[in-house]
């Protein structure tokens, strides 16, 4: 059984926060489904939003360029499960992915939970060397569970942290909310937008060139939606940072990627090139680590008039935790999700999580909606322009500002909805199809992902 309903409050409250025309709100219909995103916190209702908000955003770009009225945009949450899970879906040659490795998950310390990340070799080694087991041995999950039973939480915390690793103690909303980082989070807006500069109005290019510089997740989901709609995404990344190939796969569609070490100088003024041609720069590692490169948006902007920066961060751009790497099983832990999440944390259970990514996942719809106003803007108003996003920031609108709204009270849609394969460089692809839809819109991207770093660092000729 399926409710169609017009756009939910947390949609209104998300388009209100990316500067759009509230009159917009009404081309918007959200067809509910029992059973989508099931979990303690308003999931789905956040998927939803995130998902309908950049749906409205495109839309309304579109009939900017074409110089019509905006179209209906249409919401199922079917297709916003699937896609908010996309990474579960995905089958290459028919292997499924494992998402994490066996080292990233939580562990019972002596005072209570920590949730580590250990994904990439280079952040394995880290937390091996911060606990003490050796950067060249291999640590096996009793190992680690039988280390961790005798430390404390927070102190693990610190040093692997001090040692360039991932490790997040779990807190409740309520230590969250006391703590400095949880206190200046919860100060903020869901999203920030600026005008930089008073760079004249740019004509809107077709196809749009974005220069994505993001990894993991919410970056690359971003960039994957833009791609979806007609832009020429270039994904740039450095060489001795290699990709994890199933991330890849999943994020992959419809972009070109290759390789750039923009610590070398040829490779830099390859960059620069870009750059020059460069519509939209979307930037996803922790704030300040890209700014001796000149990726500072304010630097961007300087040296390309008129550039929409879109910058990503796990944890803000500002407080005690402003440099810290993070991820969204981590921000989960630490912002309370996973708490509430969890089983009857006094008794014999232990934390939990939602049923899907959702704050990277969410966190990309929403940044590509960002950069979809703020070029919607600029072509009458000018200027460069920088958004800025955080998964905290969002994870506090989850706790904090989406509400549960009715559903209808079917079942959960057929298995094979909504997926679709494909082959590819990489092997033949079954994949989550997008959920982003509106009048005149596309309804799947118009090339597979290629192999990694496989693409020359240009622009095509038109």
């Amino acid at each position: 059984m399926t409710h169609a309903t017009g756009p939910s409050p947390a949609t209104v409250a998300a388009w209100d926060a990316l500067g759009g025309d509230p009159a917009l709100l009404s081309r918007v219909s959200h067809l509910t489904r029992a059973g989508a995103l099931p979990a303690r916190l308003p999931v789905r209702e956040l998927a939803a939003a995130c998902v309908g908000v950049c749906s409205l955003a495109a839309a309304e770009l579109a009939a900017t360029r074409a110089g019509r009225d905006v179209g209906a945009v249409q919401v199922d949450d079917g297709a916003v499960a699937r896609a908010f899970t996309s990474e579960r879906h995905l089958l290459v040659d028919g292997r499924a992915p494992v998402n994490f490795a066996p080292l990233s998950r939580f562990w019972r310390t002596r005072d209570g939970w920590l949730r580590t990340h250990a994904n990439y070799p280079h952040h394995r080694a880290r937390l091996r060397a911060a606990l003490g087991v050796g950067v060249g041995e291999d640590a096996t999950v009793a190992d680690v569970a039988a280390l961790l039973a005798e430390r404390s939480a927070y102190e693990v915390e610190e040093t692997v942290y001090a040692a360039g690793g991932l490790a997040v103690a779990l807190r409740t909303p309520q230590e969250w909310a006391a703590h400095p980082q949880g206190a200046q989070v919860a100060a903020r807006p869901l999203l920030t937008r600026e005008r930089l500069d008073a760079a004249p109005p740019r004509a809107l290019r077709q196809p749009l060139r974005v220069l994505d510089l993001t990894r993991v997740i919410a970056g690359p989901v971003a960039t994957r939606t833009l791609a979806l709609l007609g832009a020429d995404v270039l994904r740039v990344d450095a060489p001795q940072l290699p990709e994890d190939p199933d991330a890849h796969a999943d994020t992959g569609f419809g972009k070109r990627s290759t390789r750039l070490d923009l610590g070398s100088g040829a490779d830099r003024r390859v960059f620069e090139e870009l750059l020059s041609g460069a519509d939209v720069v979307v930037t996803g590692y922790r704030p300040g680590a890209l700014d001796r490169f000149g990726l500072a948006p304010e630097a961007l902007a300087e040296r390309r008039p008129g550039v929409v920066v879109a910058s990503l961060s796990a944890w803000g751009a500002y407080g005690p935790w402003g440099g810290r790497r993070g991820f969204d099983s981590l921000v989960q832990v630490a912002t309370g999700i996973a708490a509430v999440e969890g089983d009857d944390m006094e008794g014999e259970g232990g934390p939990g999580a939602l049923p899907a990514q959702a704050l990277d996942h969410g966190t990309g719809y929403l940044l590509a909606a960002a950069v979809l106003r703020a070029l919607t803007e600029q072509a009458t108003g000018g200027g460069s322009r920088v958004v800025r996003l955080a998964l905290a920031q969002t994870a506090h609108w989850l706790m904090d500002g989406v509400r549960p709204e009715p559903v209808g009270d079917g079942g959960a849609p057929e298995p094979a909805a909504w997926l679709a394969e494909t082959d590819s460089p990489l092997g033949r692809l079954r994949y989550a199809l997008p959920p982003v839809s509106f009048d005149g819109g596309p309804t799947d991207w118009r090339r597979p992902p290629g192999c990694w770093g496989a693409d020359a660092p240009v622009w095509p000729t038109p």
